[in-house]
């Protein structure tokens, strides 16, 4: 039975964050009224599952969190029914399949390539990190050289952040980048026998119904409204107007709408706050999804590609995750290609790129003549990945700050406008959430 509430309090969105504020509410017996635009709950962290059996992620979603808390939580709402693993990923440049990460396994490249990245190292190591950093692109020669950096991760994340690096700040990095001994380099050089380093060496993933099925803990009990998008905030009166001419009031206000959109739907806004809110930038990811007669596709669970001539970036393997994402003896892939509206739009309808994935598949041999499609599919998500480039820092604070005037908490991924995992943004909402209690 739901709870009565103490406070009108409104969430806008259903996803990880809206959700993590929710609990947050509901472990004080306080229920908000949750509002999502779309007809279904889990935002970006949504599942489908088609009429073949397939079942494919909104973008490739594994639970990786240390956070023990998080992660009994997570286990609690799938009844504990989840599977463990050991990440695989690796890396494909120029017909070489390469173990990630690239730059202390440069086992099987060409000798030339191997002999540059080392020395370009090593010179890097004798500036004992004097270098003055800008951008990007200044961190990534002075961490690993430009040979490796120009080759590598400049030419991924042009393709992964739509923009170069030279245009992007470092806020973003975390343990995202491994920075390796000499020792490794020369190491990873010789031999593919090589230490497990990445930032992700194991995850879990719920056993049925894909990565959505860890929120079904805090669905429970909750008052959601599907179908509800919210067009007009009228914050003087404490009012929410929906595109189907409803009008909700409100006493405190969680939003994890994307900003941009959250300040174009807000009553009155400043200029300078919407002319800093058009300054942020993100990417759009095409999802295509396939699903074959094969399940012996790939050996790893992702597989990052540099080479710009391949139209995606990174590919997942949703059955690989769980044996039940995939009809028995089938194997699925979904492709990851940006665009963004500011730096790289879309130039195409996204079912045009369905038969350039699959012929990329085929050239870099994941794909066979023989492979039965069963299945395909093009989804665009029309925020996919926060772009840190360098205008996103002082247009981020003139926005929070506004929003923080008006009394309106954001989070989550696109409400705080941040690189956020999946624990980070069911935490962001929790602390969202626990910012209107103190002040209740």
């Amino acid at each position: 039975m739901i709870k009565t509430n103490r406070q009108n309090i409104a969430i806008i969105g259903s996803g990880m964050a809206g959700l993590g504020a929710a609990y947050r509410f509901g472990c004080e017996s306080v229920v908000p009224v949750i509002y999502d635009k779309n007809p279904y709950l889990g935002g970006h962290t949504a599942s489908w599952t088609d009429s073949y059996g397939f079942t494919f992620d909104e973008g490739p979603h594994i639970s990786f969190t240390k956070d023990e808390r998080i992660q009994e939580l997570f286990a609690d709402s799938v009844d504990s029914e989840y599977i463990s693993a050991k990440a695989i990923m690796n890396n494909y440049w120029q017909g070489h399949w390469i173990k990630h990460p690239v730059q202390c396994n440069l086992y099987g490249l060409p000798q030339d390539l191997i002999e540059s990245v080392i020395r370009d190292f090593k010179e890097v190591i004798a500036k004992n990190d004097n270098e003055e950093i800008s951008n990007y692109s200044d961190w990534l020669v002075a961490t690993y050289g430009k040979t490796f950096a120009e080759t590598f991760p400049m030419e991924y994340g042009a393709r992964y952040h739509t923009t170069t690096a030279d245009n992007m700040s470092t806020d973003w990095l975390g343990p995202r980048l491994y920075r390796p001994s000499l020792e490794e380099v020369v190491r990873g050089a010789q031999t593919p026998n090589t230490e497990d380093v990445h930032y992700i060496t194991d995850f879990r993933y719920p056993l049925n119904k894909g990565f959505v099925s860890y929120l079904s803990k805090f669905i429970k009990d909750i008052d959601c409204r599907l179908n509800s998008r919210v067009e007009k905030i009228d914050v003087n009166h404490r009012m929410l107007g929906f595109s189907n001419g409803d009008v909700k009031t409100y006493d405190q206000l969680v939003s994890s709408m994307p900003l941009p959109e959250l300040i174009s739907i807000i009553d009155g806004v400043p200029e300078d706050v919407i002319k800093a809110s058009r300054m942020l930038a993100a990417s759009m990811c095409l999802l295509v999804n396939i699903g074959i007669n094969r399940e012996d596709i790939s050996d790893a669970h992702v597989s990052y590609f540099y080479d710009r001539d391949f139209v995606f970036t990174r590919l997942s393997f949703p059955h690989m995750l769980s044996p039940n994402n995939a009809p028995p003896g089938c194997g699925s892939i979904q492709a990851e290609l940006y665009f963004s509206d500011k730096y790289k739009p879309l130039e195409k309808k996204s079912e045009e790129y369905i038969q350039p994935v699959i012929d990329d598949l085929m050239r870099c041999g994941l794909m066979r003549e023989g492979d039965h499609i069963i299945t395909t599919e093009a989804r665009l998500i029309r925020h996919a990945n926060i772009i840190y480039d360098l205008d996103r820092a002082a247009a981020l604070a003139v926005v929070q700050g506004y929003l923080d005037d008006i009394d309106i908490q954001c989070c989550g991924r696109y409400g705080e406008w941040g690189y956020h995992w999946t624990d980070e943004s069911f935490k962001s909402g929790e602390n969202a959430a626990q910012k209107v209690l103190d002040a209740m």
